[in-house]
């Protein structure tokens, strides 16, 4: 195995998601928890497993943390190229 890959998202229970300079608003209607499940579930497709959640100060926001093996970017690479 190759290492770890990480990768931090911001996430604000009131309607956004933020990672790597990319935010994700919620539309409408949509349920808080279930745009945050969502987002989850494709990170989980992706290869990334959830490690860690701090919390913040202020409410309903969170830092989740998240890894997969490095050798995951080379083959998605790999198979792009």
């Amino acid at each position: 195995m190759d290492g770890w890959q990480y990768k931090v998202v911001y996430v604000d229970f009131r309607g956004r998601i933020s990672s790597e300079g990319v935010e994700y608003i919620r539309q409408g209607g949509e349920h808080r928890t279930g745009f945050v499940r969502g987002y989850l579930d494709k990170l989980g497709e992706d290869g990334w497993e959830l490690t860690g959640i701090l919390p913040l100060i202020r409410p309903e926001s969170s830092y989740f943390m998240l890894k997969r093996p490095a050798s995951k970017q080379a083959g998605a690479a790999a198979t792009e190229g």
